[in-house]
Formats: structure tokens, sequence, C-alpha cells
């Protein structure tokens, strides 16, 4: 598909990155603490005072949780298995106990402020890292931000795309789309630059830009490749951080969009209605020791240039080499050198995609598990906030919890078994007439279990009980019926989906522990129908998990049997449930009977509306080859070779693939027969080669003389 001819200008009026402006990032130590920027503050009484809560809530349900549980179990004597039971609930119901309090101290989150849009304060760039995406949604995005900006402020933001693509078409789609792009953006300059090395990821894609041009920008807004962020949310993120010099990074809290499954739908509820909850309560109490996302929040550029620059790991992977999330780590470092790092619940706005099944949250944990539990390298290094070192603990708390439940659950099934298949050998060490038997309060545990119950959904409780009384949440959620309605079905699918996740998440976390690294891939954003047999296979493990544990429950102790059954029910049934749960069907059912709908969804943001429209300015697919494709398009050949950076090669080095790729170009006797032959690596390297690049292009011009001349 050739440019239309309006699109062309912009390829000649701009190169595809400006100037070079280099800015230092040296990579930083975790064995030395390096000179702060500024004086930390304390912090405020808020912050205290939520900090407080956090704590004295958080233990005072933790001790009477355990001290019920053990006086459940310590009925005729406490057995050993008995002892392992109580630690690993205490490790469960403190995790639990966390969260809770964690919403009870929203009450002391900080108030918004006002700052002035209109202050100058230098060049913001809307940095868009993409790796493999699809380009018509990212483009499409950055332009319906662009525009939804003020206009007063269109030319105190630039765009860059930062590419790490490793598919041909893809990057070709790319260059295509730029030229769209840059047509729609007007005073906005938009830049493109594809890294030739993947180096270090998203991470070092990101520092690569920082090194090269972040002398140019003042800030950068970090995008995710499904963000999207209203023109009001980046003018005041903007204003935010001119207004405070001592601002490092401004984390916001993006809303779900998008959910088109009820899997999604029930993520994207959730996130509407308990997500303010839950992010107050965390703005509160970590104050201005702050965490940072990865995407949707604006950084100080010389902040992040001088304290975050990233070594890798020593060792061999999933626990030495590159940092994989790396957002946690360069939040520390900021606040390290004495940069704030806060998070603003109250500038609104802010968006991103809202994950489809289970199938893709599985795959995307698996690396997001390896880049958790390496922090436990980085938990104690030198000079970090307290608050910094607990973000890393939650972090890796939040994918070793599901082995400490599977490790309770299956405790408890030990005791059954124990019960009646092994002699009891509980003898105490004094004389006794009788042995101590395994016994438990069944009255208390009943109790317990309410309260357990109780502590576990009282975030989603809170959260319900206020979306009933914000008019605009309760009105953009279908009414109170709606409110109510959809809380009760999201909680049915979250306990549908808890056991599937302990097993897989629990598989995922002993795979890492077991030295297994995960590769790069490109997150499945849109998702699609996974057949049953695809279904049954990827859920083989969870199912058998099932089995098992309900033919032992039911043969030892049909009571056990009862309380497991949820769970059981879940992990036999994960097939039909992780189909259901991935339906686009379904999903535009409960759609239409206005279930799980957001405000959103109800009153779409204009820039929601706006992307949606722009989309239709993009090519809707990929080219079908990226040789052929710049063969045909002169204006879009000549662009891509103007933005190819040179190989840095040293004299003597060989490259098998070059070598290959040179070998099958000297073979072919057309571009077609070329690209039929080239493998996805060598047709890389073809596109990234001005020489071999034009030694292609030459056969294409060659047959058009040939066919001229007969």
């Amino acid at each position: 598909m050739a440019l239309p001819m309006d699109t062309l200008g912009p390829i000649q009026r701009l190169n595809s990155t400006p100037a070079e402006a280099p800015l230092a990032m040296p990579e930083q130590s975790f064995q030395r603490r390096g000179f702060p920027a500024h004086h930390a503050t304390r912090p405020s009484l808020r912050t205290i005072a939520a900090r407080a809560t956090l704590v004295i809530v958080t233990l005072s349900l933790a001790v009477f949780g355990v001290s019920e549980m053990y006086a459940v179990a310590k009925v005729g004597g406490m057995a050993a298995l008995e002892w392992v039971l109580l630690i690993a609930f205490t490790a469960a119901f403190g995790w639990i106990a966390f969260s809770a309090a964690n919403a009870l101290a929203g009450v002391f989150s900080p108030r918004g402020r006002n700052e002035d849009i209109d202050a100058p304060g230098g060049l913001t760039a809307i940095v868009m890292p993409v790796y493999n995406e699809d380009p018509r949604d990212t483009f499409s995005a950055i332009a319906a931000m662009v525009n939804d900006l003020p206009k007063q402020l269109r030319t105190s933001f630039e765009v860059f795309v930062i590419s790490d693509t490793t598919n041909p078409e893809t990057w070709i789609a790319e260059e295509r789309a730029l030229a769209i792009l840059r047509a729609k953006c007007g005073p906005t300059r938009v830049w493109y630059r594809r890294r030739r090395d993947n180096a270090h990821r998203k991470a070092g894609n990101v520092a690569d830009f920082v090194r090269r041009w972040g002398g140019r920008y003042e800030h950068m807004v970090m995008l995710d490749a499904d963000s999207l962020m209203t023109g009001m949310c980046l003018a005041k993120l903007r204003a935010a951080m001119i207004a405070d010099p001592r601002a490092g990074i401004i984390q916001t809290c993006p809303s779900l969009i998008g959910g088109a499954t009820p899997f999604a739908r029930a993520q994207q509820f959730a996130n509407t209605v308990t997500g303010p909850v839950v992010s107050h309560g965390i703005a509160a109490w970590q104050g201005e020791d702050g965490n940072y996302w990865g995407h949707n929040a604006i950084i100080r550029m010389t902040a992040f240039a001088s304290a975050a620059g990233l070594p890798s790991l020593p060792g061999k992977p999933p626990f030495g080499g590159s940092i994989l999330s790396h957002d946690f780590v360069e939040a520390a470092l900021i606040r390290r050198a004495g940069w704030t790092v806060t998070m603003r619940a109250d500038i609104t706005g802010s968006y991103e995609g809202a994950p489809t099944d289970l199938f893709g949250v599985i795959k995307r944990d698996r690396r997001w598990a390896q880049g958790n539990l390496q922090h436990a390298r980085l938990i104690g290094a030198a000079g970090l906030a307290f608050c910094s070192r607990l973000h890393f603990a939650i972090g890796i708390l939040a994918y070793v919890m599901s082995p400490v439940w599977l490790f309770l659950l299956l405790t408890g099934v030990a005791l059954s078994v124990q019960a009646t298949l092994i002699r009891p050998e509980y003898f105490p060490s004094n004389f006794a007439l009788f042995p101590t038997w395994p016994a438990f309060d069944a009255d208390r545990m009943v109790t317990l279990f309410i309260i357990s119950l109780v502590v576990l959904l009282l975030p989603k409780m809170i959260a319900m009980v206020n979306a009933l009384f914000d008019r605009d949440l309760r009105r953009g959620c279908g009414g109170p019926v709606g409110v109510v309605g959809s809380t009760f079905l999201e909680l049915l699918i979250s306990t549908l989906i808890a056991p599937i996740m302990m097993i897989a998440q629990t598989g995922i976390v002993m795979s890492i522990l077991l030295g297994r690294a995960v590769g790069w891939l490109p997150q499945a954003r849109k998702g699609a129908s996974v057949s049953w047999l695809a279904a049954t296979h990827f859920h083989l493990v969870h199912m058998a998990c099932g089995l098992v544990l309900g033919a032992i429950a039911l043969i030892h102790s049909p009571t056990l049997a009862a309380w497991m059954s949820p769970t059981l029910f879940a992990l036999i049934l994960a097939v039909p449930i992780s189909k259901g749960c991935g339906s686009f069907w379904l999903g535009r059912k409960l759609r239409r009977a206005h279930m799980m709908l957001t405000p959103q969804e109800s009153r779409p943001p204009e820039v929601l509306r706006m992307a949606r429209r722009e989309a239709h300015a993009f090519p809707a697919s990929l080219p079908r080859d990226a040789l052929i494709t710049l063969a045909e398009d002169p204006m879009l050949c000549d662009a891509h070779l103007g933005s190819l950076e040179p190989e840095l090669r040293g004299r003597g080095s060989f490259d098998p693939t070059r070598a290959l790729a040179a070998a099958k170009l000297g073979e072919a006797q057309s571009l077609e027969e070329l690209a039929s032959w080239l493998a996805p690596s060598e047709r890389m390297l073809v596109l990234s080669d001005t020489n071999l690049l034009d030694r292609a292009l030459q056969l294409a011009k060659a047959r058009a003389i040939n066919a001229k001349a007969a």
C-alpha cells in the first residue's frame, strides 16, 4: 500500500530523529549509596497517620486471626503438622490483613492540588516504547492524546516513539504510520527511532533514548503500548512536576478500558470501583517514598539520568542479567538520590488496556514474577528508603503468596489423611495414658472462616459502598442495582479463577527457583479465541491437581471435600471456566445487560472516542512483505533509508546471518524470489543494511526495466 499523497510532506520535512542532545546516565551501584541531590524531608502528618493505620490495623488483625487459629488447633495439644498449618496461616492471613489495612489507610489520602497548566517549564517528551505492537493501535492513541492537548501546550510536548520491534513487516508498518501520525499532530513534533540492538529490553530502550536525546527535554511522560491519557491529564502532570522542583516521578493510577471478555470486564470493573480505594490507600502511606509502574507517569529527565542507570546483575538469569521489573528499581534509586516519588490519584484521565483472558495473564505473569523475585537480590541495596524496600517485598509476596496458599491447602489435606491412615505417634515426652490426637475446635473454625472472609472482602465492600454514594460512579456503573450486582458477579469470577491462578503462579515461582529464565515476548494485548484443545492442554495441570485433591479429600474426609469444593470445582472445570472468561460472545452479552459496566463504557471519554476515529486513518493490516512494500513505495523507501543507523561492526567480525542473506541475495533473480527465501532474521538484516537493501531493490528495478523493454 503506497502512502497517501497528503502524508508525504511530513516525511520530507522532518528527519526520523532530532539532533542528538546527549545526557549522561551512569550505571548505579547497589553496594554504596550515591550522593543525594536533595535532602529528604520528614513525612507529612497525613503520611504518618496513614502509616500508623497500616501498621496498627495489619498487626491487630494478624494477631487476632493467628491467636484464633492457635485456639482452633490447640485442642488436644499442638502436633507437628498443626504447627506447620499455623505458620502457613500466619503468612496468608497477614497478607489479607495488610490489604484490608491499606484500604482503611485511604482516609488519609493526600488532597489534590491545582497547578497552573500554563506555567513555563521546557519541553516534555511523550515517550512510547513499542515492541512488535500493532502500529494502528499505538499510533492512533498517540494522535488522540496530542489532539486532546490544550492548544496552547501543543508545542510544549513532543512525541518520541522508541521501537525495539524485531518483526520486519511491523517495522515497515511503524514507518508508514509515522508519516500519517506527523500529519495529524500538527505543531507537535513526532520522532521515531528503532534500535538495532535490543539490549536490556524496555529499560535499555528507554536508557538509550535518554543518553542520546535526554538533554533536549525537561521531562518525559512514559507510556506503554496500550496507554491512553487525556490532554488535560498530560497537562496536569507536566504542571505538577514544574510546580515541585523536588519531584522525580509522579505516577498516575490508570483505569482499565476496552474490556471485551468476561475476564477483562471483571478486571476493568474491579479496577474502576475497588482500584481507587486501593490507590488512595497506597498514595496515603507511601507519601514521597512512592513507586513507579513503568508507564502512565511523568519523570524528570535529570533525575532519571543521574540516578536510574541500571547495571546488569551478576550471574545468569533468572536472578542475574538484565533487571526485568526495572520500574520498581528505578523508583527506588531516584528516591535514594533525594528526589520524591509520588502517586497522584487525583489526576484522572489515565487509561490502559484490560487483559483479555487467563492465557495472556498467566504468560505475562511468568515475566513479571521473574522480575519481582529478582528484587530479592536488591532489597538490601545500600541507601534505599524503607518504603522502597517494602515495595520490593510486596512485589515478591504478590507471587510467593500463591505457593503459601497452596501449601496451606495441602497441609489441611495432609492432616485429614493422617487422621485416617497414619497411626498417631504424638505421645508427649512425659508419661501419659493417651496420645495427643490432632483435633480442632469446629465451632471456632467456622467463626474464624467468617472472620477471614470479612477481612478478605473488606476492600471490595468499602469500594461498593463508596460507589453507591458517589453519584457519577454509581450512574456510570448502571445505578445501585448495577453496582451491587456487578460487584458480586466480579467476585464470583475472581473466586473461580483464584485457584487456577494459585496453581499457575506456584508453577511459575517453582520454575524460576529451579533456574528457568523467561524470554522477551510481546504482550498479547488483544487476545484471540483459544480452541478447546489448546485450552485443555494449557489447563491440564490445573485439572489434574483438582482431580487428585478431590479424590483424596472425598476418600478420607467428605467434610473436608465440602470445605474445599469451591477450589476443587474451579480446578476441575478449569477449561470451561477459562473459555467462558475469555469468550468475546459472552462479554458482549454482559455488556448489553449492563453487567460490570464502567463509566468509561457508559460515557466514553473524548480521547477514547478520538482514538477510535483516528484508527481508521492508519492501515488495518501489516504489509504482506516488507521488502516488496519498500520497492513499491519509493517515498516510504527513501524515508526508511534515511532513518537507518550505521552498523557498528568491527573489522574481522563475522555475522553468519548476514553472510547467508548476502548469499541468497546473490542467487535470487527477482525480489519476490529473494523475499520467499529469506528467513525473518535475514529479512530484518537486509532491511537494516543500506548496502544489502540497495542490492535487493536493484532486483526490482532490473525486473521493471526488463519488463518495459519487452
